[in-house]
C-alpha cells in the first residue's frame, strides 16, 4: 500500500518537482550549519492542507528562510484535536526533490536536533506528505526555490484559498 502511494504521489508531483539530482549540480554544497530552529510560536500559523489526517499543519512564517545554498527552510507545526503538539525543522531541495529533517521539537524537552541528517526524496521517503505539500504549495517552482520567505508565505496563503485538490 505504502509502495503504491509512493507511485501515485510521484505520478502526481512529478511535473512540481524533479526526481533525480540534475547533472550540473555536481558543485552544489549545503551551508556548513543550518540555522538553529526558532523557538516554536502558535501564533499565526500557514495552514498546510493534507488529506485524510486528523492533525492540522502548519507552517511558522518567522522560520520560513530561503539561503544561499537555496534551501528552503521552515518549522512545521502539527496539532491533534486533543492539543498535543509537535514540530520539526526541516529543509527542502527544490532541484532534486529532497527534503531534510534538521530538528524535532518535543514539548516539555525543546529542540533535539537529528544526528547525521540525511537528504530524502520527497517521493518515496515514509512520512514526506507534508513537505511535498509546502513544496508544491508554495516553496518550490519548478526545480528552482521561490525567491524569499516573503514569496514562500505568499504562494502557500493563495494556494490555501484555491479549492482542495
Amino acid at each position: 500500500m505504502r509502495r503504491r502511494l509512493a507511485a501515485l504521489a510521484a505520478l502526481a508531483f512529478a511535473p512540481v518537482l524533479a526526481c533525480a539530482q540534475p547533472e550540473g549540480d555536481v558543485d552544489w554544497r549545503e551551508v556548513d550549519a543550518p540555522p538553529p530552529p526558532p523557538a516554536i510560536s502558535m501564533q499565526k500559523l500557514v495552514p498546510i492542507e493534507l488529506p485524510v489526517t486528523e492533525l492540522r499543519y502548519g507552517v511558522m512564517p518567522s522560520s520560513v528562510a530561503v539561503n544561499s545554498d537555496q534551501v528552503v527552510r521552515y518549522v512545521l507545526v502539527a496539532t491533534s484535536t486533543s492539543g498535543a503538539m509537535n514540530a520539526v525543522y526541516e529543509g527542502i531541495r527544490c532541484l532534486t526533490g529532497e527534503y531534510k529533517v534538521y530538528a524535532r521539537y518535543y514539548p516539555g524537552r525543546g529542540w533535539t536536533m537529528t544526528r547525521d541528517a540525511q537528504w530524502q526524496s520527497m517521493f518515496t521517503a515514509p512520512s514526506p506528505r507534508a513537505a511535498l505539500a509546502i513544496a508544491q504549495d508554495g516553496a518550490c517552482s519548478g526545480h528552482a526555490a521561490a525567491r524569499n520567505a516573503a514569496e514562500i508565505l505568499s504562494n502557500l496563503a493563495n494556494r490555501r484559498a484555491q479549492p482542495a485538490r
